[in-house]
């Protein structure tokens, strides 16, 4: 998920290289990079990183993406969707090889994040490439064997374009614990069963916990966070409980 970069934002955290170590096609536009980062410090579910491409002439663009792989993996993972008419995002998803390396500043991020320890039971609900970090959560549970109840509620446009589609069918089915939900807006399967329009207000009530247990993420663009975190709370989770990040047009 790539967030617009904050300018003149301040950070003690130095810049490194990451090397690809592999490319993988996740939908026709979305691409996960894994990266072999020597001196990463590790992270915490939720968080991401800076990304910054120097070009010959000494021209420099930079975005943040979230971490998509969980703290316990070897390896670092960010997922990119390519924008069209994005600076970076097409060359990361397009003319990236293995064996190129990334100019790297991060974690960064300490309230958007999970980890074990905080309990749930987890409502997790993504828009688009907002699925991103509460991947990384859900993969941080099952890595450290957590039996915290999650449920994931993500909205795409279509089939092909639900992100780690595979993967998050995959778990769901091997976990009792954890349920997985989609929510197609544009474009649904003969005999699909799952939601067919936008998450609202019904969608999250028929979703929430009961008595609104736990935590709730919510990420994607700027108006589905808002709409969802609204409708959590007038459901009936403090705003406490409710956590979101957002991303809106960024230049890719």
């Amino acid at each position: 998920m790539a967030r617009a970069a904050v300018l003149g934002r301040l950070s003690p955290i130095a810049w490194q290289l990451g090397e690809v170590a592999e490319l993988v096609d996740e939908t026709a536009r979305v691409k996960t990079l894994v990266l072999e980062v020597p001196d990463w410090p590790g992270h915490r579910a939720g968080q991401h990183v800076d990304v910054r491409l120097t070009a010959e002439d000494g021209y420099q663009a930079q975005r943040s993406y979230s971490i998509a792989s969980a703290p316990e993996d070897e390896r670092l993972a960010i997922t990119v969707e390519r924008l069209d008419d994005g600076e970076v995002s097409p060359y990361l998803a397009e003319e990236l090889v293995v064996g190129d390396k990334l100019e790297l500043r991060g974690p960064i991020g300490g309230y958007f994040v999970w980890e074990a320890g905080q309990g749930g039971p987890l409502l997790l609900v993504g828009g688009g490439s907002g699925i991103v970090p509460l991947v990384a959560m859900l993969r941080n549970r099952a890595a450290s064997a957590a039996s915290v109840p999650a449920r994931l509620v993500y909205s795409a446009r279509s089939p092909d374009d639900v992100i780690y589609r595979q993967e998050l069918d995959r778990v769901a089915a091997s976990d009792e614990e954890l349920e997985v939900l989609y929510a197609l807006t544009r474009e649904q399967p003969a005999g699909w069963t799952g939601y067919a329009r936008r998450v609202d207000e019904e969608i999250l009530r028929e979703v929430a916990y009961p008595s609104c247990e736990g935590i709730a993420f919510v990420c994607g663009p700027t108006r589905f966070v808002e709409t969802v975190a609204d409708g959590l709370v007038a459901v009936g989770y403090a705003p406490e409980q409710v956590r979101t990040e957002r991303f809106g047009p960024t230049g890719g």
